[in-house]
């Protein structure tokens, strides 16, 4: 069993910070109902890449759930997901903010009918604020939070981070205040709303740089895969292909150039500390690339590796996934889809709890796979009221 067995998660959540949260708690234990719209998230739209109809970016966030398609804009429809919330542990939402109090599904609404919910709120800008009201997509929230602007190479110009960076930092958050709110629960026996923003998770995950910022008042710049405060920290071209070098202290970047024959590079006093070297940055970089450049990747990484100097190559998300390290780590669980047959999805990285690990307890679901089998169960709907619900358009069901 896993850790959250017995948790039930109403998610009423699109796209990614929510689900990729609501995945999190699936993957441990909860069961999770995931109530979308009858034409479905919008992610079962985004690609391609598709098979059969079914969209990546939709499997990537909502393996181990169960799919009800509700039309929340039908009041019928919203006495449901009212029903279903008032036996609910943890309800996760991501309309802007208001909306759902045009419904009766805000969070003061829902607490009346189950004091025990916890509410989590993701919004682009939160419940309060000058922008609260403002859309909240990933692209935007890295410009306005500043991440763009020290993204990209010096001269170039800002680069968004490749993945929805702040959606998912703000899905993990999600989770740890939604396990913080039900820990709590067990203390005071109530629920509580987290009203949790992009914009906030953005400013928060910029630490060091934005503490720069704080102490000097000079923004930071974008400086490629530098670091602004440790050399050599970045990516250099070997003879045939990029690396990574993470020296984090002198007795690593002294290792790494008696390794590689050039003591004088430690024996350099400009050289000798790490203050030193960002300081000297420029020249040491330089003399850095002319020495780099006559050695393989592979001979630099062996040798490196072999003197404890940190290096890595710089993968493509193909070579990540089948370095031996990943299949060491199961990185990779294959589960059975309805349609697609036997699928691989991103494993979570909490499989390695060892008494409650998380793991896989179904696939992505088809939309509304799971309307009739969840609403019968939990509201004891009789067959008869669901093909009424479905013929009014209430409610939509997959035909397996």
């Amino acid at each position: 069993m896993g850790s959250l067995s017995g948790l039930v998660v109403l998610d009423l959540s699109r796209i990614l910070a929510g689900p990729y949260a609501t995945q999190m708690l699936a993957d441990l234990g909860a069961e999770v109902w995931k109530v979308e719209a009858p034409w479905g998230d919008d992610t079962r739209r985004w690609g391609p890449p598709f098979r059969e109809g079914e969209s990546a970016y939709f499997l990537s966030t909502n393996r181990g759930k169960k799919s009800l398609a509700i039309n929340i804009k039908d009041p019928r429809g919203q006495e449901l997901v009212r029903g279903l919330a008032a036996r609910a542990d943890v309800l996760v939402e991501n309309f802007k903010a208001g909306d759902l109090a045009r419904y009766g599904l805000n969070y003061d609404s829902l607490a009346a009918v189950n004091p025990r919910l916890v509410y989590a709120s993701i919004t682009g800008f939160g419940q309060s604020g000058p922008r609260a009201h403002d859309p909240g997509y990933d692209a935007a929230l890295q410009g306005i939070t500043g991440i763009m602007s020290i993204t990209g190479e010096p001269e170039g110009a800002p680069v968004k981070v490749g993945v929805a960076w702040i959606d998912v930092l703000t899905g993990l958050t999600a989770a740890v205040g939604i396990l913080a709110a039900l820990r709590e629960r067990d203390v005071s026996g109530r629920g509580q709303h987290l009203d949790l923003a992009l914009f906030d998770v953005g400013v928060a995950a910029l630490v060091n740089q934005a503490q720069a910022y704080l102490m000097s008042g000079v923004p930071p710049r974008r400086m490629g895969s530098a670091h602004p405060q440790i050399v050599p920290y970045q990516a250099f071209a070997a003879a045939d292909k990029w690396f990574i070098l993470a020296v984090g202290n002198d007795g690593q970047y002294r290792r790494l150039v008696e390794a590689l024959g050039r003591p004088d590079l430690w024996e350099d006093e400009r050289f000798q500390t790490n203050a030193g070297r960002v300081e000297h940055r420029a020249e040491l970089v330089a003399e850095l690339e002319r020495l780099f450049a006559g050695y393989t990747r592979a001979e630099l990484l062996e040798t490196l590796r072999a003197a404890g100097v940190p290096a890595t190559p710089v993968n493509d998300v193909g070579e990540a996934l089948a370095d031996p390290q990943a299949e060491a780590r199961g990185l990779l669980w294959e589960l059975e889809h309805p349609k697609l047959g036997p699928t691989p999805l991103l494993a979570s990285p909490l499989q390695h709890m060892n008494r409650t690990p998380a793991t896989p307890s179904a696939p992505p679901p088809l939309l509304g796979q799971h309307t009739r089998e969840v609403l019968s169960a939990a509201l004891g709907l009789s067959s008869e009221e669901m093909d009424e619900l479905v013929a009014a358009g209430v409610v939509a069901e997959e035909a397996l």
